[in-house]
């Protein structure tokens, strides 16, 4: 009755009337009820989010360059969350579903329409059900990753990363709107393929390196640095041409490695097959 009653009065003495947040966390080998979120990784999260709102507005607007650099600044700030939240121990169940929620908008919701926006919207209904199906499988690639945390091999990502897909298909816009392609039903129709495939591929099994064997605490090569750093200067020559190609690399690495393992996968069951 006491916990009751102080729980009340915490909660009239609260400044607004919104419910604090609380979460059961393990520390020492005891389970203990924690409140209150974490600020720098969830600010971090809160910049992509807010990142990718604004691409939404500016793809809709017709300014698909800034478009094309919002979802780029919500990818960094994406990628850095994470990273900043291990660094400074400062995971929580708050912060993991904070950041899927946000990568739903800035890398499932946002290039979709940006997408739509400048081509697909010729097509009818062929166009808003690509871009549909790009969200609906950003959606499952989210959940499943949710699912599968913390249970699968950190080196690779099972399907392509959402940050990485939207990355493909806003900046395939981004090019095309800086070389001002027109947009024919040729066009139209290969931006389509290309925004349904790259949802397929979020959704598959294909396997990517996730690079989480990065450590930035520890020390690398002298030469990594200064590969590091023509990689820098070469993205800031030709942003808008580097980073698509760098996505479409990436995207291809999956398949690529697939098709390599194939044959060795077959060799292995049939040698398996003979010592039998």
């Amino acid at each position: 009755m006491d916990t009751d009653n102080d729980k009340d009065q915490s909660e009239e003495d609260s400044l607004f009337p919104i419910d604090e947040h609380e979460e059961v966390v393990s520390e020492g080998g005891k389970k203990i009820r924690r409140r209150g979120i974490y600020l720098l990784p969830n600010l971090l999260t809160l910049g992509a989010l807010f990142a990718g709102f604004y691409a939404i507005i500016a793809g809709m607007g017709g300014n698909f360059n800034e478009a094309g650099w919002a979802i780029l600044i919500a990818a960094v700030l994406d990628g850095l969350d994470g990273r900043v939240a291990r660094l400074t121990n400062t995971q929580s169940a708050f912060g993991a579903q904070f950041d899927s929620l946000s990568d739903m908008v800035s890398f499932g919701v946002a290039p979709a329409l940006i997408v739509f926006s400048w081509a697909l919207s010729s097509l009818g209904e062929a166009g808003w059900a690509a871009s549909f199906i790009y969200i609906s499988c950003a959606a499952l690639r989210l959940a499943r990753f949710n699912v599968q945390l913390g249970t699968v091999d950190k080196r690779f990502f099972v399907g392509l990363q959402s940050p990485v897909a939207a990355g493909l298909v806003t900046f395939a816009v981004w090019v095309g709107y800086r070389y001002n392609v027109q947009i024919t039903p040729l066009i139209a129709f290969s931006t389509a393929v290309l925004t349904a495939f790259t949802g397929i591929l979020m959704i598959s099994n294909f396997r990517y390196f996730s690079f989480k064997e990065i450590h930035f605490k520890g020390t690398v090569p002298y030469v990594v640095f200064l590969m590091a750093v023509v990689l820098l200067v070469v993205i800031a020559q030709n942003p808008h041409e580097v980073l698509f190609s760098m996505c479409v690399v990436y995207a291809a690495s999956g398949p690529a490695i697939w098709l390599y393992r194939m044959p060795l996968s077959r060799v292995h069951k049939s040698g398996d097959k003979s010592r039998t």
